[in-house]
């Protein structure tokens, strides 16, 4: 387990991640001293825990933003793919009836050639 030292809100935290999870951490916290600095920004010298708490809130309101649209997005992919199935489903009805019509039309254009040919007997 690889350790990684982060700094957020000025102060420093040594943090435990997966191997190969460090820059992401780093970028993690990056993120969230940003949006501390935004909300230090906004709202002056009001205390470090209500900073981080509010920062908390925050992150889990964009998360749950990004969550709202997920499952927006998969809604219309479920759609988008039950109109295909159901359009998929017409095409080959379509094609069934089609091939049907084409057999019955061979049909009865071979009976016909064989009633116009001269001289051919049927046996």
């Amino acid at each position: 387990m690889a350790q990684v030292t982060v700094t957020i809100a000025g102060k420093t935290y040594r943090m435990a991640c997966d191997d190969g999870q460090e820059e992401h951490l780093f970028g993690l916290a990056r993120r969230l001293d940003e949006t501390v600095d935004q909300l230090r920004g906004v709202f002056g010298e009001i205390g470090d825990q209500r900073l981080t708490v509010m920062s908390a809130i925050t992150v889990l309101d964009r998360l749950s933003e990004a969550e709202r649209r997920l499952d927006a997005l998969a809604a219309e992919a479920d759609a988008a793919r039950a109109e295909r199935d159901q359009l998929l489903d017409q095409q080959a009805a379509l094609e069934a009836r089609v091939a049907e019509t084409l057999l019955t039309t061979a049909g009865r254009i071979e009976a016909l050639a064989e009633k116009l040919a001269p001289g051919k007997t049927t046996g």
